[in-house]
Parts: structure tokens; sequence; C-alpha cells
């Protein structure tokens, strides 16, 4: 049997309230609503419930998946980094839907530690290192330098405005 569930104002703490706009974004629906009695506005965002997915530790504890975990981890790694909060929300999102896609309800923390990194990888190089610093614990400065250098980075070629800047010659198309 289905039974219609009401939202409560979170001013008057009323159960009718009326929705007035739905848009759909990415993972979940928003809902402008409006409370008919106190006639305050606000907005609620439904969430598909996903199934329980355990993260196995390496000392052998389970835990159940953490998305805000995983944010926390990926946000610390680009402190203070060029990165924007859009690229971040996007990055932990791709890690919750590989975990999920997997379709199982155990996943190890070294899978869930690699989808990290690599979603780090695309974003920036630092916030790459960071992170693998932690993560990997590597035993010494040599196994740091080797991951590092195995890093590929494209670098941008400098713009002119960058180039005249610097007081090198801006090349000129004939």
């Amino acid at each position: 049997m289905w039974t219609r569930e009401t939202v409560q104002c979170p001013f008057c703490h009323r159960g009718d309230s009326r929705v007035l706009s739905s848009r759909e974004g990415a993972g979940f629906i928003r809902r402008r609503r409006a409370c008919p009695t106190c006639g305050q506005r606000f907005t609620t965002h439904e969430y598909l419930m996903q199934p329980m997915v355990m993260v196995a530790k390496k000392d052998g504890r389970r835990e159940p998946f953490d998305r805000e975990k995983v944010e926390r981890g990926i946000r610390i790694a680009c402190t203070k980094r060029p990165v924007e909060t859009a690229a971040l929300e996007r990055a932990v999102a791709a890690v919750e839907a590989a975990v999920f896609a997997r379709g199982e309800t155990e996943v190890p923390s070294s899978v869930v530690g690699e989808l990290v990194l690599a979603e780090l990888a695309r974003l920036d190089p630092v916030a790459y290192v960071r992170f693998a610093s932690v993560y990997r614990q590597f035993p010494d400065l040599a196994a740091l330098q080797a991951e590092i250098g195995s890093l590929t980075i494209e670098a941008p070629a400098p713009t002119a405005e960058a180039l005249a800047w610097s007081g090198q010659r801006v090349p000129v198309a004939s």
C-alpha cells in the first residue's frame, strides 16, 4: 500500500507544503515549495536511495561507504589549489557512481582510494601528489619522486599576454 508523505515546513512545521517548481539535478530532484499556512518558501532535494555498500578496510573492519568522507579527502587534497567547486563535486560524484556501478555489496578500500586518485590526477597534479603521499604511504623520498615522475603533465602553451608580461618576445603571425 502506497501512502503519500508530506514535507514539513521548516518554519511552522505544518505538513501541507505546495510544490511550485521541480528541476532535475545531478542525481537528485530540486523542488521549490511554499507553505500555505505561513507563506514561507523553501527548497528540498530528493535523492534516490542507493543500496548499502560496505567498504572493506585493510585491517579487516567494514564500514558503510561514506560520500562525505570521499568529499572531505578530495577537498583537503585540493586546498589552496585552483580547482573549482563544481569540479570537486563532479569528482566526488564520479567516485560515488563508480563504486555503486560495480554492483557489489562490498568494495575494498583500495578500490575507493584508486578511484579518488584517478579523479585527482585528472583535476590537479599537486592535489594528486598530496593525496597519494598520504594514501600510498611512500617508504622514502625516492618512491615519492618516482610517483611524481610517473605523472604526465602537459603544460599549456603560454598566452601572448603571459609572454608580454614576462618580457619575452611575442611571436607575430605573418
